[in-house]
């Protein structure tokens, strides 16, 4: 972003009054317009528009409007990674779907690029997804992607749009800075979106040259509004007696702004917050039981905008150095991989046969020597004349002189050895080309050529292993596999290997083994801290602990309503965590808790200094299992480097009429394979207690909550499953 002076145009006039002078100088301030050259991006975020069903309207006025600012260009369209069949390149910067994925993914492309970059972007506008529809997560998506907060912008949209209609109450605006980018979210109407962007149109300049990082950014803007005198200093080209000795009150009275660089930039630190009561959502474990809530007090989220946060949070790792051995699999590639051979490293035969000169034709031809895979004919000391044959078996070297090779079938033994044991003459039945069935060097693979790209996965099919292997790979560059570090909580818990019958109010821990287990097999290291009683102090020190080992820490249980549920208390108010979320609108696993808790540097051993990253799953063994597939998985995929990190998802149909929840619901079945295609059979009862839900199962199918409307789904009804085992 370049700068030019700051000048200041007055857009809006007003009658004289008795303070006339106050009120100019607050509309100075809004209605401004600095010579600020900023990019600007739109994006319209849209299923129809993106899946090419429908026509997008907003998004040219909105282009229109940011090419009429002076100063503003717009960042041209971004390349799509799946472009819709058959659509025109769009008139703004991208269009995207109602995802929290893709509208993450879109911003970080715009925010997170190099500022030299052509597609970086100084503001972000978004058309889409603000309202209270079921689609609508563009809230959740941006905000979980912002530094700071910008909730002026937020007010002046709001109250811009509550002076037209009432209507504007139903829009859920969000602004704020992501590293040095402002992000402004606006509805999805033409209307909506111009009246909303007008609203702040003359401060976003402002906005953007201190996100930015401007020398005297804030100084000059207030210098030029109160004609050169700044926080009692008169400058050279203005004099305070201009504004009858007011520019000094302007600079300090508009809702608390400092024209002061570092004020805006630098983040506020509080460290008696960790401490106080005021901004903590969770309940005190020190008051009394009558004091505390009754009701949680973490919003109810979707599930779309909570796996949004999640993966918002979710950083690759660190690429590591890597061995070419079984513990290979499952890790993603950091580096592309070059060829350190030739493959094959010599001229071999692809069949059995015969070693000739192909123009020598079919025939009668004298046995000159051997040749079998691995024997020392070489073709550097043995040469094949025209006239002779040479027997060879598969993946021999083809001996000096031999252009072709013959296979057995084509041959006849035309003359043995004394004994019979072998063939001293050989004829020749069809005509070879020359090079037929001869593997030249470096005809597979020739040294130096990428023959797997970075972000490839090391699958157990094998073929990456054999590649490896193949052309003199022995150690690779992969992301590190995150760390996760598991813990049972509760007072009832026992160690699910206690001998003998349990006391009496007790629960074998089922999830710890579980859990190990399905981290294990796919790779991951497991941290294993055992059981945590019901006690503040001692879930604190147990959580420390786990998170100086490893990158993800989960927990089971303590994550409700009840008196001893300690979870969110210990994270926000002893370990100082940020709770993204505390309740999703889910079944099974409404209280899942998702936090993150600053890296102290410790770590686990890595240098990794990203945030380390809280489940709070609950304790019911299906809840736990569940939102483990669902949240979990996704982020430990995401951390090693996924670029897909969400498990695969299937289309199938129902055997059995279903009911639906009040919650949308991911319902345990056992999908199998018909020639009509997927049929899905429920596990039975679905209780969150009964992990014999879970023993069969191999997805969660995605269906919808109840409504008025429906309440149930017939047998044949098609719906989304998510794949999290075997399929039959």
């Amino acid at each position: 972003m370049q700068h030019s002076s700051c000048h200041i145009r007055f857009c809006l006039f007003i009658k004289p009054c008795c303070c006339n002078h106050h009120l100019e100088l607050f509309l100075q301030l809004i209605r401004c317009r600095e010579s600020v050259q900023m990019r600007v991006a739109v994006v319209i975020i849209s299923d129809r528009v993106s899946a090419g069903t429908a026509v997008d309207r907003t998004g040219p006025e909105l282009a229109g409007f940011v090419q009429r600012q002076a100063g503003w260009s717009l960042v041209p369209p971004l390349a799509p990674s799946q472009p819709p069949p058959q659509q025109p390149p769009p008139a703004v910067t991208a269009v995207v779907p109602d995802t929290a994925q893709a509208i993450q993914s879109a911003i970080r492309r715009l925010t997170d690029s190099p500022a030299s970059s052509p597609s970086h972007a100084d503001l972000v506008l978004t058309s889409g997804g603000t309202g209270f529809g079921v689609r609508d997560v563009t809230p959740e998506a941006v905000g979980a992607l912002l530094d700071r907060a910008a909730p002026g912008l937020v007010a002046a949209v709001l109250a811009a749009g509550l002076a037209k209609t009432p209507l504007a109450a139903l829009s859920r605006p969000v602004a704020g800075v992501r590293g040095h980018s402002v992000v402004l979210t606006l509805p999805g109407s033409v209307k909506g979106a111009l009246e909303s962007v007008e609203a702040v149109a003359g401060v976003l300049g402002h906005a953007v040259e201190l996100a930015v990082g401007e020398d005297r950014a804030g100084e000059a803007f207030h210098e030029a509004l109160s004609g050169g005198y700044v926080h009692g200093t008169a400058s050279a080209s203005g004099a305070a007696s201009a504004s009858g000795g007011h520019a000094h009150g302007h600079g300090h009275g508009h809702g608390g702004h400092n024209c002061s660089r570092h004020d805006h930039m630098e983040r506020k630190t509080d460290s008696a917050s960790a401490s106080a009561s005021a901004g903590f959502l969770s309940n005190d474990p020190s008051q009394a039981v009558t004091r505390r809530a009754r009701v949680s007090p973490y919003p109810m989220i979707s599930f779309d905008a909570a796996l949004g946060l999640v993966l918002a949070h979710a950083h690759v790792l660190e690429p590591v150095d890597h061995a070419v051995n079984a513990s290979l699999i499952s890790h993603i590639l950091a580096a592309d991989v070059v060829a350190a051979e030739n493959v094959p490293a010599y001229r071999a035969s692809i069949v059995d046969g015969y070693a000739v000169v192909a123009a020598d034709g079919p025939g009668t031809y004298p046995l000159a020597g051997i040749a079998t895979a691995g024997s020392a004919m070489a073709t550097a000391t043995t040469s094949l004349s025209s006239g002779f044959v040479s027997r060879i078996a598969t993946g021999a070297a083809v001996p000096a002189g031999a252009d072709a090779v013959v296979m057995i079938e084509a041959t006849e033994i035309a003359e043995t050895s004394a004994d019979g044991t072998e063939e001293r003459a050989v004829r020749i039945t069809e005509s070879v080309a020359p090079g037929q069935d001869i593997r030249e060097i470096g005809s597979d693979v020739r040294a130096g050529e990428t023959v797997l790209r970075a972000g490839q996965t090391v699958t157990a099919v094998g073929g990456e292993m054999g590649v490896l292997a193949s052309v003199g790979v022995t150690r690779v560059a992969v992301v590190r596999k995150p760390v996760v570090a598991l813990l049972s909580t509760g007072n009832e818990v026992v160690d699910a290997a206690t001998a003998g019958p349990i006391p009496l109010g007790g629960i074998r821990d089922s999830n710890r083994p579980a859990l190990a287990a399905v981290i294990a097999q796919a790779g991951y290291q497991v941290v294993d801290l055992g059981i945590a009683s019901d006690d503040a102090e001692t879930l604190a020190q147990t959580i420390r602990t786990g998170l100086e080992k490893a990158d993800i820490l989960i927990t089971t249980g303590g994550v409700s309503m009840g008196e001893m549920d300690l979870l969110k208390p210990v994270l926000e108010r002893s370990l100082g965590a940020t709770i993204h979320f505390g309740r999703v609108a889910l079944k099974p696993g409404k209280p899942t808790t998702f936090a993150t808790i600053p890296a102290d540097g410790s770590g686990s051993g890595s240098g990794n200094t990203h945030p380390k990253l809280v489940f709070a799953l609950p304790g019911n063994p299906v809840s736990c299992l569940v939102t483990y597939m669902l949240f979990v998985v996704p982020a430990l995929r995401r951390m090693a480097g996924w670029a897909v990190p969400t498990l695969p998802r299937v289309n199938v149909r129902l055997a059995a009429e279903t009911d639906l929840d009040p919650r949308p619901e991911f319902h345990r079945a056992r999908i199998v394979f018909t020639p009509a295609g997927f049929v899905a059979h429920s596990t039975g009862m679905q209780r969150s207690s009964r992990v014999q839900s879970m023993s069969t199962a191999n997805a969660l199918l995605a269906l919808p909550a109840a409504s008025s409307s429906c309440r149930r789904l017939a047998a044949g009804t098609i719906v989304e499953a998510v794949v999290i085992g075997d399929l039959a």
